[in-house]
This record gives C-alpha cells, structure tokens and sequence, in this order.
C-alpha cells in the first residue's frame, strides 16, 4: 500500500516486509484446529475483503490526520496499527443481525458493518446529518447494530452484556461483541460485566485491546501481569489469545468464539496484543514518543497489520495489480466521503433548537 510521510508513523514510511515475519504470519492460526479450519474456509472474496476493510480503515485515519494538519478539525483518536484487532473479529460475525460495540479506536467497525465513511467523517465535524445529529463526536448508529461508543471506557461492557441478556431472552440467536483497553480492564463495571456475562452465559465476545498503554500510563505500571490471556479463568467461562496485528488469527479467533456464543455456551473473552502506533490522539503524539520506547514502535512497526497482510496475500498469488486495484477504490471512496462530509458541514450545521431534542428530559 502506499505509505504518507506526512501523516504515517516513521516507522511505516519507508516499510520493508521482513521475510521472517511473513513466513510466520500464517502459523499462528494453524496451531488451533478450529482458527485454521475457521480461515480455511475463507475464499478468495472473503480475504479480499478483509483487505479492503483494514485499507478503509487505515486511510479514515490518514483523512482524519490530514483534516487536523489543515485545521478543518482540532484533534482525531486514531486505530493505526490497530486495524486487525478491529477488523478480523467484526468480519467474523454475522453482519445482518450481530450487534458490535466499538471503542472509539475502532472506528473501522463502524464501517465494516455497513456505515458509510462520510457518516464517519461527519461525526468529527458535527453536522446535523452525522449519525448523532451532531451532538457527540463518539459515532454509532444502531440501524447497522453500532452501539454509539460510551466517553467515559470501561462503561460498554454492560452495556454489551446487556444487550447479548435481551438477545437471549428473546431468542434471537445474535451475537454480541465489544471491545476493551488494557486500562479499561482496571475498571469496576468491566468486571461486573464479565461476571455478569459467565453468570448467565451471555452470547457476548469481549475483546480485550491490549495496546499497551492506557492514555499515557504503560501496562506495566498497572497490572503486574503482560497480557490477558488467562483472564477468562477467573470468571469461568472460555478465553484466549491471538495475535492483534494478524487479521486472519482474529477473524479465527473470533469466529470460533461467535460460534460458541451463538451455540448458548458463551461468553468469551478474547486477549489481543497490538500496539497504539502514536498518542492518545492527535495532540500528544510527541507524548507517546517519551512515554514509549523507541524500541517499541521499530518492534511494531515491522508488524504493520496492513503491510504484513498485503506481502501473505502476494505469497497466495494475488497479484500486486489486483492490490492496487483494491487500494485505488478505497482511496477514491475515502477522498469522496470527505468531500460530502465537508459540503454537509456548510449545509447542515446544528440548529440550536434540535437540542432538547431525543432527551429524557427538557
């Protein structure tokens, strides 16, 4: 794909696929039977499209970067490096009826699930036409089965319990999944939620988003342990680990754990290991550079998600044009979505009115 040196980490700027990382990138998923027999039966459209979600989404980032360098918007929270995490486990579901509830950097669900980038773009700019009528920043839209995100994290997991308990109830056979940052797993309605959830085997997938740092607080300095992976033991109920810079291992991972959800044995609380390639947000990008090791973002950036998957679909005989053919048509859906995004914001802006509206009370 092609790399920004304005809006890019430096370490994906001038990105080599390092050999040794793509004869690996398949091994992950075919030591579990049930991944392996998972992403075998992905045909070639399905692993397209894998491609093309995680390209969506890395270059809704780039516009969001590029939107704050021209002033158009003040700040943006960003998924790069996180693209796999988010975009593996939401393709694993069954899009028509499965509900997701995204972090803010997982914005690339919001679209994987059928919302238009424009609708994205619009909700940093808060037109009356965004998905929250401009009101919020957080974009959801429970017509795709987008739970709206929750500012303050560590509050969607009962939220998500709660609608996989209505699921349930009803019978509807629906998945739901979530996902929660390292630091978020700290928080006390987290835990209720997990326990919540093994309690009454709720058809919930957690995905806990290990990026490593909460805000600006490195994992180390909160919890003793590296990783999550054995988390699930202590609520009882089914876990584990894969790779977050590895799309297939997600989609695997996650769609072995929506089917034991779907089967009323869930829920399941999935560990991924990735890494936040800058700040918070855009603002303190210099911040995650002091707070980080260098040697931490060069271990990464050779796990570019994007560009590690790109070099194992080459090696299955996709051609470069073909890539590039995929590459082109997002890049011109992204360019087209911003503009109708800013064209909205000369149109459609709030009216002072609309306020009182769609509250509890006024």
């Amino acid at each position: 794909m092609r790399r920004f040196p304005a809006f890019d980490p430096p370490e994906y700027v001038g990105w080599q696929a390092d050999p040794a990382l793509v004869e690996a990138f398949d091994g992950t998923w075919r030591r579990d039977p049930e991944r392996a027999a998972a992403v075998a039966a992905l045909d070639e459209a399905a692993l397209l499209d894998l491609y093309a979600g995680m390209l969506r989404t890395r270059l809704h980032d780039v516009m969001l970067k590029r939107w704050v360098r021209q002033g158009v918007i003040s700040k943006a929270w960003l998924g790069t490096g996180e693209e796999a995490t988010t975009v593996g486990p939401v393709h694993a579901l069954d899009r028509a009826r499965d509900v997701v509830a995204p972090m803010i950097r997982n914005a690339g669900a919001c679209c994987e699930m059928g919302m238009s980038v424009a609708a994205m773009l619009r909700g940093y700019l808060g037109t009356s036409d965004s998905p929250s009528r401009g009101r919020d920043g957080h974009v959801g839209d429970f017509e795709h089965r987008v739970l709206q995100p929750i500012s303050n994290i560590g509050n969607m997991p009962p939220v998500a319990a709660g609608i996989a308990l209505a699921s349930k109830l009803r019978g509807e056979q629906r998945v739901v999944l979530t996902w929660v940052g390292d630091g978020s797993v700290s928080v006390g309605a987290t835990h209720e939620a997990f326990n919540f959830a093994a309690v009454h085997k709720l058809p919930v997938t957690f995905v806990i988003q290990n990026n490593q740092v909460a805000l600006g607080t490195r994992l180390t300095a909160h919890r003793l342990t590296e990783d999550f992976a054995d988390l699930h033991k202590a609520y009882g109920c089914a876990g584990g680990s894969f790779d977050g810079n590895n799309v297939l291992d997600a989609y695997g991972a996650a769609g072995v754990a929506a089917a034991r959800c779907r089967r009323g044995d869930g829920p399941v609380i999935l560990d991924a290991t990735t890494f936040r390639m800058g700040g918070h947000a855009t603002h303190d990008e210099q911040e995650a550079r002091h707070v980080l090791p260098a040697e931490l973002f060069a271990y990464w950036g050779a796990r570019d998600p994007v560009g590690l998957y790109e070099e194992w679909l080459k090696g299955r005989g996709v051609g470069a044009d073909r890539l590039a053919a995929i590459e082109d048509a997002v890049s011109a859906e992204v360019d087209r979505a911003a503009e109708e995004a800013l064209a909205s914001r000369q149109t459609h802006a709030p009216k002072g009115e609309t306020a009182v509206e769609g509250v509890y009370a006024d």
